[in-house]
């Protein structure tokens, strides 16, 4: 998925940097920023973008009015209405206009996001919503995961996994994921990879002088800091609808199959000097 891009409609520059601030560590893009209802209209015809956050008050015509006159050139254009105001009245006027959401200030980091993915799984989808704003936020917490607590540089991948189960063997440790969405965190390697890990970890220098035990418990506990950094990742930017994890739990062994029912599902490959590191992520569909 692309950055979505987004053209912020307001007078104030405050309030400008405001939302641009919401939207910093997000998949939105800011494209364009507009003073007036004019400057606006231009602007749209210049960058298309496929979001606009529009203020109530301009110093040329209302917010309504704003929106008329984009939705005469772009029908599908969403148009979020940012105002102090929020009555039945002027909801209804700005439905009638082709406003398609509104929220009343001040707002909050969250409000904001949801809304605008609530818009944008209409036009992207929600697997590309849960990939860009939820799955690329495991990607960077397993790679600096990696870095951070073993000093190995890593090539990292992400892709949709569409399988119903997962087969693994070596180790698997498995984090639920609690809040929105709700899911769980499976990361997984084979023994020689594990070993390796927990023996760097452990400044152990020769991995056949690690205990299978104390190599299993690190790479427990690596994988509690590298699911919980993502959710941190994710938390920053949904500020209100906090996610947490639980315990880990772990299974070691050949041949563990692992079923993942009624989860969209992305497959995360860390590609190291060590070998292979897997972090597969669901989240459950619907809220």
């Amino acid at each position: 998925m692309e950055k979505v891009k987004v053209m912020i409609v307001d007078d104030s520059k405050i309030s400008r940097a405001m939302i641009k601030g919401h939207l910093a560590k997000t998949n939105f893009e800011v494209c364009a920023e507009a003073k007036t209802a004019a400057e606006a209209v231009a602007l749209y015809g210049e960058t298309h973008p496929s979001i606009i956050t529009m203020d109530m008050n301009l110093p040329d015509a209302d917010g309504i009015e704003c929106s008329r006159r984009i939705h005469a050139i772009d029908s599908d254009v969403k148009i979020i209405m940012i105002s102090a105001m929020k009555d039945a009245s002027l909801v209804a006027t700005g439905r009638e206009v082709g406003i398609s959401a509104f929220l009343q200030k001040p707002i909050s980091t969250n409000d904001l996001i949801d809304t605008m993915m609530v818009l944008c799984q209409s036009k992207v989808g929600k697997v590309a919503v849960l990939r860009e704003s939820y799955a690329k936020a495991f990607v960077r917490a397993l790679q600096q995961g990696i870095f951070s607590m073993i000093g190995v540089h890593s090539e990292v991948s992400l892709e949709l996994d569409d399988r119903r189960y997962l087969d693994v063997s070596g180790i698997a440790v498995i984090v639920g994921l609690t809040g929105f969405p709700v899911g769980r965190a499976i990361v997984y390697m084979d023994v020689d990879t594990m070993n390796k890990f927990s023996s760097i970890m452990l400044n152990i220098e020769d991995p056949k002088d690690l205990d299978e035990d104390d190599a299993s418990d690190t790479v427990e506990e690596a994988v509690n800091i590298i699911v919980g950094r993502g959710v941190s990742n994710i938390n920053d930017v949904f500020k209100d609808k906090e996610m947490r994890i639980t315990p880990p739990g772990t299974i070691c062994g050949t041949n563990i199959r692992i079923a993942s029912p009624k989860l969209t599902t992305f497959k995360i490959t860390a590609d190291t000097r060590i070998g292979k590191i897997y972090l597969n992520v669901g989240f459950a569909e619907g809220e």
